[in-house]
C-alpha cells in the first residue's frame, strides 16, 4: 500500500514541477513530510542552492510543551517567512512536491503567508 501511494505521490510531483516556473526573482518553496517531521526550504533553482531552510526538528528544540503536527507546520511556516524575509526574499513559489494539500502542508502555507511571503 505504502508504494502505491509513493507512486502516486511521485506521479503527482512531475505534474507539479512541470508547471512551476522557475527564476531568481521567484525562488521555489519546498515541502517535504515524513510520518514525524516537516522540511521545508526555499531553493533559488538557477544556482542550485538553499537560500533559507527551517523544520519542526530544530522549533522542537525551542518550544517546550507539546503541540499537535499541524500546530508545529504553521510555526515552521512562520520561522520560514522570518528567516526568508530578513534575506530578503518576499515572493516564492509554492511546491507541494507532491502532497495533497491540506493538513500539514496547507498549514504550512498559511503559517508562511501570514507571516509576509507572497506565493
Amino acid at each position: 500500500m505504502n508504494q502505491i501511494k509513493n507512486f502516486q505521490r511521485l506521479r503527482r510531483k512531475k505534474r507539479i514541477q512541470a508547471k512551476i516556473s522557475r527564476s531568481i526573482k521567484r525562488p521555489r518553496l519546498v515541502v517535504f513530510k515524513s510520518n514525524a517531521h516537516l522540511y521545508a526550504q526555499i531553493i533559488n533553482d538557477v544556482l542550485g542552492e538553499t537560500l533559507v531552510a527551517a523544520s519542526d526538528v530544530e522549533i522542537k528544540k525551542s518550544i517546550k510543551d507539546k503541540k499537535t503536527k499541524t500546530e508545529m507546520a504553521l510555526a515552521v511556516g512562520k520561522k520560514l517567512a522570518e528567516k526568508a524575509i530578513a534575506q530578503n526574499i518576499k515572493k516564492v513559489v509554492f511546491d507541494r512536491n507532491g502532497f495533497k494539500f491540506h493538513g500539514r502542508i496547507k498549514a504550512l502555507a498559511e503559517g508562511a503567508k501570514s507571516a509576509g511571503l507572497i506565493f
